[in-house]
């Protein structure tokens, strides 16, 4: 298992810095954030800079999220097309429709919906749960955690982006409540209790 998947024991946290599982007395709590040895100086150096009070998270807004998931949906787009291209001959299908077909070529359309959605969930688990970010957000400097500050877990991010779905057919309602929530969150942020921050 990826460590940073693990679910800590008894007696364990996570650093807030390198999202890695510590025993408690591994770590130093700096104004209420659990900090391994190794990651103390970066974490304090990082807080000088910044200005930031000790513990204190940044919250990502909405507009950084959106700019996040525009990069994603780019790549998605990207390898879904690859992936598309040479399946949709296979299943009956052309780049212009089915056409007049359309009862028939239902199900072969279905399947390539259900390839796509496993792409996305795909990027989505392996993403989270290696870099605790997708690559849109990885590249504006933000990273997904849970509410006590620990890493995403294969399942919760499969949940999180089902509940995406659920925030996209609700007029993109769901995404929308980031801009107005004090923590930034949307509605799958709600529904799986994760938040999206700046990393640094």
């Amino acid at each position: 298992m990826h460590p940073m998947s693990q679910t800590p024991a008894a007696g364990q946290g996570f650093c807030v810095e390198c999202g890695q599982p510590f025993a408690e007395f591994e770590m130093v709590t700096i104004g209420g954030a659990p900090v391994c040895a190794v990651c103390k100086p970066v974490y304090l150096q990082r807080l000088r800079e910044s200005g930031r009070t000790a513990g204190q998270r940044r919250y990502a807004g909405f507009w950084i999220r959106f700019a996040a998931r525009l990069i994603d949906g780019v790549i998605l787009g990207i390898v879904t097309r690859i992936v598309d291209i040479p399946l949709m001959p296979m299943l009956g299908l052309n780049a212009r429709g089915p056409g007049p077909f359309m009862v028939a070529l239902m199900a072969p359309a279905g399947a390539l919906i259900l390839v796509n959605l496993a792409i996305s969930l795909g990027y989505e688990v392996y993403f989270l749960t290696t870099w605790s970010a997708t690559i849109g957000k990885r590249v504006l400097g933000l990273k997904v955690i849970r509410a006590d500050g620990g890493p995403i877990s294969p399942g919760l991010a499969a949940g999180r982006y089902l509940g995406q779905i659920l925030s996209s057919i609700t007029l993109a309602i769901g995404y929308i409540m980031a801009a107005f929530d004090e923590e930034k969150r949307a509605l799958h942020d709600r529904i799986c209790n994760t938040r999206v921050i700046h990393a640094k």
